[in-house]
């Protein structure tokens, strides 16, 4: 394991290239709706019960992870969060994903989730976190 001497996050490789000089999550919570920060806020805090989840900001989104990324919200907006979960397959038999992009020349399926209210993490979307932890491991 590395460690960025500048934000402290581990990596398996070392001297991997990441974004923390440039954004801080400070940077995508400025300006939200006290709504839209309490919904990021209550996402952390159900990983949390999972795992010690980790919110790393890039150039355009927040990463989620622990050794590996395993989720990442896109989209703060003025009520909703949308957060991507990546997996090897497809899951289309849910409630909860509005849509399902395969990213091209790969086997990753990014499986969108738009969350308006605190509600909408239900039994369904915890059993998808905790999928999208173990695919991490």
């Amino acid at each position: 394991m590395w460690t960025c001497p500048i934000c402290a996050r581990e990596f398996t490789a070392t001297n991997q290239l990441h974004s923390c000089r440039e954004r801080n999550l400070g940077d995508f919570l400025a300006g939200k709706s006290a709504h839209t920060v309490d919904l990021f806020d209550h996402l952390i805090t159900e990983f949390l019960q999972l795992a010690p989840v980790k919110a790393y900001p890039t150039k355009s989104m927040i990463a989620l992870g622990l050794k590996t990324n395993f989720a990442y919200v896109t989209q703060l907006g003025k009520n909703f969060i949308d957060v991507v979960f990546p997996f090897d397959e497809i899951y289309d038999d849910n409630l909860c994903f509005a849509k399902i992009k395969t990213v091209p020349g790969t086997n990753q399926h990014n499986h969108h989730f738009r969350m308006y209210l605190k509600e909408d993490i239900n039994d369904e979307v915890r059993g998808f976190m905790r999928k999208s932890l173990e695919a991490e491991s």
